[in-house]
């Protein structure tokens, strides 16, 4: 077998084998959504069935899929559930930036078999976190005190090791965030119990709070200082931002779907059809470019990357919220209702401008990037 014909080999047998559990995650997505509850079930299957390590290198005991085919997965999976594909994505993201280390010769290789090893799921706190981190460090011996409250921990109840910063104040560098992994068991880890949310409920992101928790120094993987730029997340925002974005590309084919199937013969109907589906096909060829930029983990971390990841994930999300808003149009009143799967698209999609940055922000990040080259020709030099 040809390498074509095995890559689509392997891609058939992911897909078919999200098709057969997904007919268990439609099932309970109403469940999960009413009661605000983690989709639990959904992932003790997809840990039985190894998505957790599927992009992993084979060589570090993985299954090897490559980053556009996890971007597939996931936007499949959404069109079951949507909070089982988004909490997924967070893990899958964190697995990215180190898949990136290992293929670059820069690390990776430990955590990466940890996973493997241990079966852990990671979780991310980044998402408010940014350039300024939040919490307290205080040194002691052998290493820091931290305090803090990490927001939108996804899957925090069932992860294993939550992967977080915090500031510190380096009596010779100055202001510094470290980053750093804290297993959850650690004494002072707590999980909250307030994410009650308009929509995406079943990603269990509750707030994790760090009472004087204490961090090793060896477990320090990351210093750079607070409130700047670092390369660093040229590098994350170029993997994860595909990951995530596929899953509100996911959500808006399946509300796409669900429309076309409930509209009514109207004489305006074939409009909004063609408006539903351009804000989709530009959702669609956005992410494409997004997963093609990434060029599976083949890329240089330059700040012109990370920018124009930025970029296209709010285009994306405003795409994708825009095509389920008219599918919901092009339903009328039914889709108003909670029995029916589109007000809860509707509702879930509407996460996606939250991820970094929010659309404003990227705005005045792009606009001042751009001033700084002067032409956006020169962005790309």
């Amino acid at each position: 077998m040809d390498a074509v014909k095995e890559e689509q080999a392997t891609i058939t047998q992911w897909t078919e084998l999200i098709h057969s559990l997904g007919k268990d995650f439609v099932s309970r997505a109403a469940r999960y959504d009413a009661s605000d509850t983690f989709v639990k079930e959904n992932y003790v299957a997809l840990k039985e069935h190894k998505f957790f390590t599927a992009m992993i290198p084979t060589a570090l005991g993985g299954q090897g899929l490559s980053h556009a085919q996890m971007c597939s997965m996931l936007r499949e999976i959404a069109h079951y559930d949507s909070s089982t594909a988004l909490a997924l994505s967070m893990h899958q993201h964190l697995l990215a930036a180190n898949i990136w280390k290992y293929k670059h010769g820069k690390g990776g290789e430990v955590v990466l078999k940890k996973v493997v090893n241990q079966q852990l799921t990671l979780i991310s706190t980044g998402a408010r976190d940014w350039l300024e981190s939040n919490g307290k460090m205080e040194k002691v011996e052998g290493g820091y005190l931290v305090s803090a409250e990490k927001h939108f921990a996804s899957q925090a109840s069932v992860g294993d090791v939550l992967v977080t910063s915090a500031p510190y104040k380096d009596p010779e560098k100055g202001w510094q965030v470290l980053h750093f992994p804290i297993p959850m068991h650690t004494k002072g880890v707590f999980v909250m119990d307030n994410w009650h949310t308009l929509g995406m409920r079943g990603t269990g992101s509750h707030t994790v709070k760090l009472d004087q928790v204490f961090v090793p120094e060896s477990a320090i993987v990351l210093s750079r200082p607070q409130g700047e730029y670092h390369m660093f997340w040229n590098v994350v925002l170029t993997v994860a931002l595909p990951l995530i974005m596929s899953v509100y590309v996911g959500i808006a084919e399946q509300a796409v779907e669900t429309a076309l199937k409930n509209v009514s013969v109207k004489p305006h109907m074939p409009v909004l059809i063609g408006e539903m589906n351009n804000e989709l096909i530009n959702a669609q060829v956005v992410l494409k470019d997004m997963i093609g930029l990434c060029n599976n983990f083949d890329f240089q971390p330059t700040d012109h990357m990370g920018q124009a990841m930025m970029c296209r994930k709010s285009l994306v999300a405003k795409s994708a919220i825009k095509a389920v808003e008219k599918a919901m149009e092009a339903v009328g009143g039914r889709s108003f209702f909670r029995a029916f799967t589109l007000e809860r698209l509707f509702r879930d999609v509407q996460a996606g401008i939250f991820h970094p940055l929010p659309e404003k922000s990227q705005h005045q990040f792009s606009g001042e990037f751009l001033l700084q080259k002067k032409s956006p020709l020169a962005a790309w030099e």
